[in-house]
């Protein structure tokens, strides 16, 4: 068993994950393997579109592509851990493995808070005022809108973790999730934890409720220039399209609310491993196919590819 330095101590925790029953592990495994090979290679894919087609260098899919690569470093964050700890039967980790975890859930979370509010911010503009688009999302913005968005989520994180950093724990040392979260770490503390709760409580109202808030304004303006579209399937595919990100937003924002910000009821806290799966399995899987796969661009690209893929193959292996 590996043991690391936290300060003047040597820590290992140990993540309960879902429980000792082996059937649930069995069924778990491969379905979470399923999911991050599904979400990786969803995202990547976006990412390797957005770049190297011309076609796809505007506003929409470079906010797009920000998110696809967040995803997929959010997802790496937690699942391939989980996956090897269903293989082995190992759920121990180390405190310092385990902040780091946390410090990079927590910055990707928050970044992507900023960056869905961002995003919708950037749809309003493209239907209630698509005379102004070209001028008002133009480079420079795009540009200072996506740094502001990881930057904020890495101040928010640092300032958490500079007071973390000074916890010690002494037992015991069960975390009883599927992955270092902040409750669940601070419940190990031997330290006084009532300012760092509060600073992330603070923290998080700030990054989730007025990016929730703008989201929902926003999508209640792009409805309401929906609803004067003239032609029903124009309505009917608006409609769709804005039902399903929204839907995708409230199981992102609507869980994390309830695990961070609502009052730690007996049977909240119960739900908290269920509530997590949304936000850090479900959701980075859903975002790619919401947002970009079932688009027609992205369809007309991925043809494209496909296209002068079998042309390379065909002359490759079959010259004239």
């Amino acid at each position: 068993m590996a043991e690391t330095e936290w300060g003047n101590q040597t820590v290992i925790f140990l993540l309960l994950g879902f429980g000792n029953v082996p059937e649930l592990q069995i069924l778990l495994f491969p379905l979470f393997l399923t999911t991050y090979i599904v979400t990786v290679s969803g995202n990547i894919l976006i990412i390797v579109l957005v770049v190297g087609d011309h076609h796809l260098h505007n506003p929409m899919y470079f906010f797009l592509g920000n998110l696809s690569c967040l995803e997929t470093c959010y997802t790496t964050n937690i699942l391939p851990r989980m996956l090897a700890s269903f293989l082995t039967g190992d759920r121990t980790i180390s405190v310092r493995s385990c902040t780091t975890q946390f410090y990079f859930f927590g910055f990707l979370a928050a970044t992507e808070c900023c960056l869905l509010a961002t995003m919708s911010y950037d749809r309003y503009v493209a239907i209630c005022k698509p005379l102004h688009y070209a001028s008002l999302m133009n480079n420079r913005l795009c540009i200072q809108l996506i740094t502001a968005s990881w930057m904020n989520g890495f101040l928010c994180i640092s300032i958490v973790m500079c007071l973390m950093s000074q916890m010690q724990f002494c037992g015991p040392n069960d975390i009883d999730h599927f992955f270092c979260d902040f409750t669940p770490l601070i419940r190990l503390s031997c330290n006084e934890t009532h300012l760092v709760e509060i600073l992330a409580f603070l923290f998080s109202s700030i990054l989730t409720l007025p990016s929730f808030l703008l989201i929902l304004i926003s999508y209640v303006c792009i409805i309401g220039t929906i609803l004067r579209i003239p032609s029903t399937i124009g309505r009917q595919k608006a409609f769709s399209t804005c039902s399903s990100h929204l839907i995708v937003v409230t199981l992102f924002y609507g869980t994390l609310i309830a695990v961070y910000l609502l009052p730690k009821t007996t049977r909240l806290r119960a739900l908290n491993k269920v509530f997590s799966i949304f936000y850090t399995v479900l959701t980075p899987m859903v975002n790619p196919l919401i947002y970009s796969l079932s688009n027609k661009e992205v369809h007309e690209t991925l043809r494209k590819a496909a296209k002068k893929l079998n042309e390379s193959f065909s002359t490759y292996f079959f010259p004239h």
